[in-house]
């Protein structure tokens, strides 16, 4: 059984950074590809982006250069750095594993219950 428990949203005003955390096993992360996804009121499920086993990440083009995508140290939590937050960023966030991760929300095995971003303009 795989758990991932997302905390660490708020509210944030644009410019500004927030640090989310995913919460999983060290066997989570030595099975699956992570990720994060996110997802704006009456729109479709967006990838924000991943990290595979080896420790390549790859992130979604509206936030490349702003979001990093790492795992601790103690193999206990994957991060998501947010930094020069946009409004347009305000979504809930979802933690994500599976065993080979695309841009599309259905190559993903395990959801996390999502945390709230909110950007003030």
């Amino acid at each position: 059984q795989v758990q991932l428990v997302e905390s660490g949203g708020g509210l944030v005003q644009a410019g500004g950074s927030l640090r989310l955390s995913c919460a999983a096993s060290e066997r989570t992360f030595s099975l699956y590809t992570m990720a994060w996804f996110r997802q704006a009121p009456g729109k479709e499920r967006e990838f924000v982006a991943r990290r595979t086993r080896g420790g390549y990440t790859y992130y979604g083009a509206s936030v490349k250069g702003r979001f990093a995508i790492f795992r601790d140290d103690a193999g206990n939590t994957l991060y998501l750095q947010m930094n020069s937050l946009k409004p347009e960023d305000t979504a809930v966030y979802y933690c994500a594993a599976g065993t080979v991760i695309a841009a599309n929300p259905a190559s993903v095995t395990y959801w996390g219950q999502g945390t709230q971003v909110t950007v003030s303009s």
